[in-house]
């Protein structure tokens, strides 16, 4: 295999420049003149193949389909001149589906590299291309960062969970593709330049998060920074509350909460808490203020105690309501339960992998709105399939995550499940959560690496819940003490922020941030984030460290991040 190897690097570097960097690094004894750039020559790699002795987990090599320069003056390309390569990394299985990958060098590399990760189920190849909200609207790839993504190893849009039937496509999505991805790239880049980079990042967010933690976990020695946003570190646990959150509604009488109701919840929850970090902007920023008056919020909304035709909102705020009997303006018992499971989150009696023994709740009566794309959805009548619409985007992932995930058979209904009880499929359910996951608490060989992490956060957040971040967080305290975990991580928590929507949406500069740190030891401290939310485009507010938030200052523009400090109470 050493002399395949051996052959196979040669006869490249024989027909292109590229190969001088990857010809120093691999075959002791080459000599060659000092490389350059080289990129006039990107189209040549087109048909070249990488063999697997150069991927660090099993596959079967890497083949490139195309490699093609791209222009700054290209219509609408705001990554400057750069060499675009698209190809396979192929699967052992041939019939296990093959990793879809882009690699693209910029013409003026600064010589970090950038993998970014993707979303929900994956599937489609992440280009790594254009501008990002966590590198505050600029492209990665003008700045400078050789960028590069996959489709974690399976074709298909983010809701569908079909490809789990393959084990090794599940392995890949859970794990692998992110290790073998990289390598090929980091080939690739040291193809391209002569060289290998100086830094190596990691940015997602959602299932891009959790890969994020997965590369630090299982990967620690490649990668020398990560952002993380939103984590779902627990993949298996909010799959799982997804179902029981369904069973809740679809198997109990009266359970479902209509969409007019679901608003009302979140209008009354404004009512109370909006005000109490100082400004009344829409946001709930003092979570654990309005924590405490939770159990007030609650009674203020069940129908029992709501007088008949009073409104538990102030007129304004009930008017955007679009009820108007009594019946509209309150919750029943059954509705009140139901936000209240959704609140509590999912006790398991066993254990997952790393002792996960549950999932914690949301902020449905801090701030948290269910009543969008990605909330509980609108209809009283279970869809089989469920769809986000109709059954809510918990339940309906969680559904496709027990047909094909779990069960395999997607005859198996997600309301018929009980996640306490799995009978047969407790020893999957226990595997997968190790496999798709990254609940391991163990960081010290990342620690001891030197790399950084910055993890943010939405506090409303309705898909992946804040709490669970905190409470990870707070594992790693326990674990390595305060110190320690400032040495390294930094959390910020966003009021009024959901799963990428939300009446306040981040644009901040993260990935400058990390550069700064990683690379010059300077730690990031309260960094300033601008909203991208539509309705109040523009405004900013500070990011502020766990766990703190962003309190008015009592004067100034209240759009204005100065008019604002960070404060623990």
């Amino acid at each position: 295999m050493r002399f395949d190897v051996r052959r196979q690097l040669v006869a490249l570097w024989k027909r292109t420049a590229w190969a001088v960097g990857l010809c120093v690094a691999l075959l002791p004894g080459c000599r060659t003149f000092s490389p350059g750039p080289g990129l006039t020559q990107c189209s040549e790699l087109t048909g070249h193949t990488l063999a697997p002795a150069l991927i660090g987990l099993p596959t079967q090599g890497a083949l490139i389909d195309h490699a093609t320069m791209i222009s700054r003056s290209a219509p609408g390309n705001p990554d400057g001149d750069y060499c675009r390569i698209m190809g396979e990394i192929k699967a052992i299985r041939t019939d296990t589906p093959d990793i879809r990958f882009e690699v693209n060098l910029p013409a003026r590399w600064n010589g970090r590299a950038l993998q970014m990760g993707g979303g929900g189920y994956n599937g489609e190849v992440q280009r790594a291309t254009g501008t990002v909200s966590y590198a505050a609207g600029k492209a990665p790839l003008a700045e400078g960062y050789a960028t590069f993504g996959s489709d974690s190893g399976h074709v298909g849009n983010s809701a569908r969970a079909d490809f789990a039937i393959d084990d090794e496509a599940v392995e890949n999505f859970g794990f692998a593709h992110i290790k073998k991805t990289h390598d090929v790239a980091l080939a690739l880049i040291r193809l391209g330049y002569g060289q290998g980079p100086v830094k190596t990042y990691y940015v997602g967010g959602s299932t891009g998060g959790r890969e994020g933690y997965t590369a630090i976990e299982r990967f620690p020695d490649d990668y020398d920074g990560v952002i993380a946003n939103a984590p779902a570190i627990n993949f298996s646990g909010v799959r799982l509350i997804g179902l029981m959150i369904g069973r809740t509604i679809y198997a109990g009488e009266g359970a479902f909460v209509p969409l007019d109701k679901q608003k009302l919840v979140h209008a009354r929850v404004l009512s109370e808490c909006d005000a109490l970090d100082g400004a009344k902007d829409g946001i709930v920023s003092n979570v654990e203020a309005c924590r405490a008056r939770e159990p007030e919020t609650i009674e203020s909304l069940r129908c029992s105690t709501t007088p008949p035709g009073s409104a538990p909102v102030s007129a304004s705020d009930a008017a955007k309501s679009s009820g108007t009997s009594p019946a509209t303006r309150c919750l029943t018992d059954p509705q009140i339960a139901t936000m209240e499971a959704l609140r509590d989150g999912l006790q398991l009696p066993y254990s997952l992998a790393y002792g996960v023994t549950g999932y914690p709740g949301y902020n449905v009566f801090e701030g948290s709105d269910v009543s969008g794309v990605l909330g509980l959805g609108g209809s009283a009548v279970l869809n089989s399939p469920p769809t986000f619409a109709t059954n809510g985007y918990l339940f309906a992932q969680g559904d496709a995550y027990l047909k094909y995930f779990v069960a395999r058979d997607k005859t198996v209904s997600g309301v018929d499940f009980d996640p306490a009880q799995p009978g047969a499929y407790h020893d999957r359910l226990v595997d997968l959560s190790a496999t798709v996951g990254a609940m391991n608490p163990n960081m010290s060989a990342y620690i001891s690496h030197g790399g950084k992490l910055i993890t943010l956060q939405g506090l409303a957040d309705e898909v992946i819940s804040p709490n669970q971040t905190i409470a990870f967080y707070r594992t790693l305290v326990g674990r390595y003490g305060q110190l320690t975990v400032d040495s390294f991580m930094r959390l910020y928590m966003v009021p009024g922020y959901q799963h990428g929507n939300g009446v306040f949406i981040p644009s901040w500069d993260a990935l400058s941030a990390l550069d700064r740190w990683v690379s010059r030891g300077v730690a990031p401290q309260t960094l300033i984030a601008t909203d991208l939310a539509q309705s109040t485009l523009g405004r900013s507010r500070p990011l502020c460290r766990f766990p703190a938030f962003p309190r008015y200052r009592g004067y100034g523009d209240m759009n204005e991040a100065s008019s604002f400090r960070c404060s623990s109470s």
